[in-house]
């Protein structure tokens, strides 16, 4: 695994448009098939750049066949001045659907832990033809390895219930639901004490 850059960002966002594509939420929020793997890849570019390359907390591998984009304690939250000065780009990646996507946002954002300090898990994707062969494990190394060393919790949201049992075999446990609204799917929070190493 390694530390992803601006240089990464064309792979990163082709790997998480090829990753969520069939996603619930994403489905649920871009529903014209057609259009769903340009539109994601512009949402993807905008987190990336806006958000988490900055932190220093990506890691992909060298083919860009996922990532794993994390948060450090007390970053989970986009602040709302970046907000702001992504807008128009977001607006054209979810164009008609921006409402449905910025209040299901603030809906599972104000659901956040607010404590004990803990990593977040903003998003993590492997491109189909790599799924099952071990990289989201792997994408998963390096944080929960720094969790387990400085006794800090993990957090993430999983839009599929099929990949709680993935998330459960890195020490996550669901600790609730948390049904998105305009009638949405749901999605699973989990939680990851730190392991002693």
């Amino acid at each position: 695994m390694v530390p992803a850059t601006t240089a990464d960002l064309k792979g990163l966002t082709e790997a998480l448009a090829d990753a969520f594509c069939d996603d619930p939420v994403m489905s649920w929020i871009l529903r014209e098939e057609q259009s769903r793997s340009a539109r994601l890849a512009r949402l993807f570019s905008v987190q990336l750049r806006g958000h988490f390359l900055p932190l220093g907390t990506v890691w992909t591998t060298a083919d860009h066949a996922g990532a794993s984009l994390w948060a450090p304690p007390g970053h989970a939250i986009v602040a709302p001045t970046t907000i702001l000065r992504y807008m128009p780009d977001m607006l054209r990646a979810l164009g008609r659907h921006t409402v449905r996507a910025l209040r299901t946002l603030n809906h599972v954002e104000s659901q956040h832990p607010k404590s004990p300090p803990h990593w977040y898990l903003g998003v993590l994707g492997t491109r189909k033809e790599a799924q099952g062969k071990g990289v989201g494990s792997a994408l998963l190394g390096p944080v929960l390895d720094r969790c387990d060393d400085e006794g800090i919790g993990a957090y993430l949201e999983s839009s599929k219930h099929s990949n709680i049992a993935f998330y459960r075999r890195h020490g996550f446990e669901v600790t609730g639901e948390i049904p998105l609204p305009f009638g949405g799917p749901s999605v699973w929070p989990m939680w990851r004490d730190p392991r002693p190493r």
